[in-house]
């Protein structure tokens, strides 16, 4: 059974509220979001004002896989976390 357009989005939410408020993550979990982003892109039906926000979350967990130290990597974007999960309630 595939998720929902609406239980890939708080999935995702709940991933990056995590990763603002713990200030620290997993590889998988950055796997995890970029599987969720690529699935959310491929939907025709999201609005094109989300698509810049997946992509820049895309971005963020593709470099944290490789980071040298993920907690930093994570602690750099604690603004953007934020950010990114309003923008996704604005939007969804």
């Amino acid at each position: 059974m595939s998720l929902t357009y609406e239980h890939q989005m708080q999935i995702l939410k709940d991933i990056l509220s995590n990763h603002q408020t713990d200030c620290c993550g997993s590889v998988s979990e950055c796997e995890q979001v970029e599987r969720l982003v690529k699935s959310l892109m491929a939907n025709t039906a999201i609005s094109d004002n989300i698509r810049p926000v997946l992509q820049q979350i895309y971005d963020y967990s593709h470099n944290g896989i490789s980071a040298p130290n993920l907690n930093d990597h994570i602690n750099g974007y604690q603004e953007n976390l934020s950010q990114w999960v309003n923008d996704m309630n604005s939007y969804s």
